[in-house]
């Protein structure tokens, strides 16, 4: 293709809403076009990158035996309400719902497994049908209360979601490993460096999930593993062997202190000059459920934080938020600082983390203004708790098996694999007939792979201070021929003859006929950031060419023959 036929837009400054280099440099390559916020338009050459990647997906999950389809993005608020999810979807608030002309209510889909259970409930009958996985490449709509980062965290974008329906939990562990595998190719050939991590199911549920993230500092999500025996998970799902406690001198007597104007961990450690490990923070936190509303307390040892997400987890709620001083007050009976599970009323939740399990001896605050205790021994002073894993596991901390000190990186989610098991077909009453001859529910898995996500992920992991590097394989071009000035016609012949050499040879090349002066068309080429160049300048004459490594800025002088020969060495054709 030639360049002077491509609509390109090049911007010298950096776009003022852009906070990480790859939205700054897409948007000034002209790569994207904000129309509103987090909703862009895709200029010719993102586009040509975004097909290069739907394609590897496409013939990679197609290796793995799954089928193609396409499914409305408007779906009917019962179909949501079959599955449970409307409320949690809408609690959330990143699902955007609308009503048509007659009253009935729609949301725009951020996920389809209603959609497809839906449809594998009509299409699917017998056990000789299984196992199927289904999927699609669409645009998908979350109504992003802060969009950000271009791509990354825009309200509109491309998605590829697929869902496996098999007859049991083996079947399942089956087709979750084949996307997997899929998977694992996929980022390979976009040329990514990535880790997949164990993760929270989320909203959309199930038991098994992993995250498959692009390794880059500007990454929203923390990962946390260890070197020594590979395990890794994102900070939401991390554990870890927290820092051991002060050993418990026994069981002692509950003592009742005076703390005037002492509220904070830190500040009771200098008054009782007693470590936080020794200590237990109880934080309220107001907790929404499907059916009521209530409040919730949470015991933490106090060097350790709350993981808010293990938090619903274990609650099995809609959402939580920090209770308010005033309803802490009203819960506690005391001003903020001195709330402890003494006393708490009845219908408050209280749950412990599981470092606090056994413990004897703990500092907490006793619903009292002014007051702390001593020696509070849980099922003796307060009610017993349920112990769950409720903390933030952090790096330097030893990871799970005692391997080694877990690590910290950041990461870009580009993909995610969830074993559903039957909680949509059992909800939604979606069946075939077994082999036993009963109707029994599907045994599903649900993958997706953020499509627009990846390719900004590709720009944030490779790109320098003067633009994009993009990764060969999924390149708008793979290499560019250059002519330096179109108006000397042995450079035109020259440039031409490479131009067309290469794409005889299966090479995607373009040919930078653009009537522009070498630096602002070198400047742009830089920006762009096509993998690799062939520049025809004053050389030509001598049938010699200037042969350019993006990534590298290396730049050499070669004969025409010689640069042909290297771009196909480096593309390995």
């Amino acid at each position: 293709m030639r360049l002077s036929q491509v609509l390109i837009t090049t911007l010298r400054e950096d776009p003022a809403d852009a906070e990480i280099p790859s939205h700054k440099l897409l948007v000034r390559g002209g790569y994207i076009v904000k129309i509103a916020s987090g909703i862009y338009t895709y200029g010719p050459l993102m586009w040509r990158t975004l097909k290069k990647v739907t394609a590897i997906v496409r013939e990679e999950l197609d290796r793995e035996s799954a089928q193609e389809v396409m499914m409305p993005m408007m779906h009917p608020k019962e179909l949501w309400v079959s599955s449970g999810r409307w409320e949690r979807y809408v609690a959330d608030g990143i699902m955007f719902t609308l009503k048509d002309q007659k009253g009935t209510e729609y949301c725009l889909g951020p996920t389809h497994e209603e959609v497809i259970t839906a449809y594998a409930d009509q299409a699917i009958n017998s056990y000789k049908q299984l196992p199927v996985n289904l999927y699609q490449i669409q645009d998908k709509f979350r109504d992003e209360i802060r969009p950000r980062y271009g791509l990354m965290r825009g309200r509109e974008f491309i998605m590829m979601d697929a869902y496996s329906f098999d007859v049991d939990e083996a079947g399942l562990d089956v087709s979750y490993a084949a996307m997997d595998r899929a998977y694992r190719r996929i980022f390979e050939r976009c040329g990514l460096q990535f880790r997949s991590v164990q993760a929270d199911a989320g909203a959309i549920g199930g038991s098994g999930s992993e995250e498959f993230m692009v390794l880059a500092e500007a990454g929203e999500d923390t990962i946390l593993y260890c070197e020594e025996s590979g395990y890794a998970a994102n900070v939401e799902k991390a554990d870890s062997v927290p820092a051991a406690a002060p050993a418990d001198p026994g069981s002692a007597p509950l003592d009742r202190r005076e703390t005037p104007d002492v509220r904070t961990v830190e500040q009771l450690e200098a008054f009782f000059g007693m470590p936080a490990a020794a200590m237990a923070k109880t934080v309220l936190y107001e907790v929404t459920w499907t059916d009521r509303e209530g409040v919730a307390a949470v015991m933490m040892r106090g060097d350790l934080d709350i993981n808010e997400v293990k938090l619903v987890n274990a609650l099995d709620c809609l959402a939580v938020t920090l209770a308010s001083d005033e309803t802490i007050q009203k819960v506690t009976g005391a001003e903020v600082g001195f709330a402890g599970p003494i006393g708490l009323p009845e219908d408050v939740v209280l749950l412990a983390d599981k470092t606090l399990e056994g413990r004897q001896n703990l500092l907490t605050g006793c619903n009292e203004t002014g007051y702390h205790c001593l020696n509070v021994q849980m099922g003796r002073d307060c009610r017993m708790p349920e112990f769950r894993d409720l903390r933030v596991a952090k790096a330097g901390e030893m990871s799970p098996d005692g391997a080694g000190p877990l690590r910290q990186a950041r990461g870009i989610e580009v993909g995610h694999i969830f074993k559903l098991g039957t909680k949509y077909s059992t909800n939604m009453d979606a069946t075939f007939m077994a082999e036993s001859g009963k109707p029994t529910p599907f045994v599903m898995g649900c993958y997706g792979i953020g499509v627009s996500r990846t390719a900004q992920a590709a720009v944030e992991q490779n790109h320098d201070e003067r633009g994009i590097c993009w990764p060969a394989p999924i390149a708008p071009f793979e290499c560019a021929v250059v002519c330096v000035d179109v108006k000397k016609p042995e450079q035109v012949e020259l440039a031409e003859k490479l131009y067309a050499e290469l794409r005889d040879l299966g090479i995607d090349a373009c040919l930078d006929d653009r009537p522009l002066r070498p630096g602002p068309k070198f400047k742009d080429l830089e920006l762009l950031g096509f993998p690799f160049s062939i520049t025809v300048g004053r050389g030509a004459v001598d049938g010699m060419v200037e042969y350019g490594v993006r990534r590298t800025g290396e730049k050499t002088d070669v004969a025409a023959a010689d640069a042909v020969t290297a771009v196909r060495a480096a593309l390995g054709r």
